[in-house]
């Protein structure tokens, strides 16, 4: 499924469920926030439902043994000569890692018995190539982040519009009265602030995995990088 689908069903059933849960599952003094808790729960759900799909992607991504277990198996087998057993280590792997050294490997058994190229150009060809799939697997790595960045953005903007909305409606009530009534008014504006309480508590949330996947796409990054540094150094001393 495209992206862009994806982002477009996601948000229709998120305002979708969230309007459910406000008319029917949520306390009275909940509802009375007004309309824009409808668009909280709603940043509630993408927020879940794009920390779902980050966490089952990066566990995909990491492959299926324990990462540096693999590198290790592989440099060995890089090490003895055996391209065809780190190749095959790599297709049992799996993930961005085991993929973007795949490539490197199948490059460097296409030329290395090329007589036309030097040996510099070709550990250049292989980081080039290596290189190359690495930027096809960072969008793989870092996708929905802006999602959720965004979610965080603007959560706290939805509530604080909420909030606003509900402190104005407080007041032209209290005008339309004719009186100042501090109950009254304090209902009001303690109705009016769930907005904010809510969208602050979504921001939160929202900022806290987009931190914490940052963090882990960072070692990724520079174990894939160190991997990538180790098996070209060991390939040189082939050619």
């Amino acid at each position: 499924m495209k992206q862009g689908t994806f982002n477009t069903i996601l948000i229709a059933s998120a305002f979708v469920i969230g309007f459910i849960i406000f008319e029917f599952m949520l306390p009275e003094f909940i509802q009375k926030g007004g309309p824009l808790v409808v668009a909280l729960i709603a940043l509630s759900i993408m927020v879940v439902t794009y920390v779902i799909e980050r966490i089952l992607s990066l566990r995909k991504a990491q492959g299926k043994a324990a990462l540096q277990k693999f590198l290790t198996t592989l440099i060995k087998h890089v090490s003895a000569g055996e391209l065809d057993a780190a190749i095959s280590a790599c297709d049992a792997q799996r993930g961005s890692l085991a993929n973007i050294i795949k490539s490197g490997l199948e490059r460097f058994r296409e030329i290395s018995g090329d007589k036309s190229m030097e040996g510099r150009d070709k550990m250049t060809e292989v980081q080039r190539v290596i290189e190359e799939a690495t930027m096809l697997e960072m969008p793989i790595l870092e996708k929905n982040l802006i999602a959720l960045s965004t979610i965080a953005s603007i959560a706290t903007m939805v509530g604080l519009l909420g909030t606003v909305i509900g402190m104005i409606r407080a007041f032209a009530a209290l005008a339309r009265a004719g009186s100042a009534d501090a109950v009254q008014l304090s209902q009001g504006i303690s109705e009016a602030l769930i907005n904010t309480a809510g969208g602050i508590a979504i921001a939160i949330a929202a900022i806290v995995c987009y931190n914490f996947f940052t963090t882990k796409i960072d070692g990724m990054t520079y174990m894939i990088d160190e991997a990538s540094y180790d098996i070209i150094q060991n390939l040189k001393t082939k050619l």
